[in-house]
Parts: C-alpha cells; sequence; structure tokens
C-alpha cells in the first residue's frame, strides 16, 4: 500500500468518527463551534431558523454519509458519494454560520471537515 492510501484511510476514519461523535454522542454537550449561543445541536438549528424535520433529515444523510466514508475504506466505490455529499454538507453548515453572523472560528470544524472530504474525493479518483 502506498503513502497516499494510508492518508486516505487516515482522513476517512478522522471524518467518519468525529461526525458520527458530533451527532451519536455528542448532540446535547455544549460546544463552542456551536452557532449562536446554541448548547445542542437541534438549538443550534433553531438559531439557524430550520425546522425540527430538517434537523432530521440533516441528521440521517449526515450519519448516513458518515457511516458510508467509513465502509468506503474497504468497498472503494463508496468514496466519491460519501466524501462529496458531506462536503456539500459541511459547506451548508458554513453557510449557515454565515446566515446568523458567527464569529469566524465557528465556521473552522466544517471548513477543516470540508476540505478533508475533497482531499478524499480528489486523491481517491
Amino acid at each position: 500500500m502506498e503513502i497516499q492510501e494510508y492518508i486516505i484511510i487516515f482522513l476517512k476514519i478522522t471524518v467518519g468518527v468525529s461526525i458520527i461523535n458530533v451527532w451519536l454522542i455528542q448532540p446535547n454537550k455544549p460546544s463552542r463551534w456551536r452557532g449562536g449561543d446554541a448548547k445542542t445541536i437541534i438549538e443550534e438549528f433553531n438559531v439557524y431558523g430550520l425546522s425540527k424535520t430538517f434537523y432530521k433529515v440533516v441528521f440521517v444523510v449526515k450519519v448516513g454519509l458518515a457511516i458510508l466514508l467509513l465502509a468506503s475504506i474497504k468497498y472503494d466505490f463508496l468514496t466519491l458519494y460519501s466524501s462529496l455529499g458531506l462536503a456539500a454538507l459541511l459547506l451548508g453548515s458554513i453557510a449557515m454560520h454565515i446566515k446568523v453572523k458567527d464569529a469566524l472560528f465557528k465556521s473552522f470544524p466544517a471548513f477543516l471537515f470540508m476540505a478533508m472530504n475533497l482531499i478524499i474525493a480528489y486523491l481517491s479518483v
């Protein structure tokens, strides 16, 4: 295996596990990265003016894509779908931070993980 393949696997694990952690393990814990003054993910969606239904859709899609990204370590054909799908969702996260005029640092995790997904996609083609 070449070094590039190890880098891709490292990035996939980092992104996939991090997203699953945020959405399944720590959704109700405060974080300095949350939009506005939100303490939970649902409060964050409220800050952005998004519905609970939209939250549920994003939850399913984001966690599903994170799982597919992890599965793409074994099943390479899943790589582009999962990494580009997550990159698009993370771009939406950045847009929401901008919409509510959050401090720039609050967008950093979304920007970092979007960049990592774009690197995964680029190195995988």
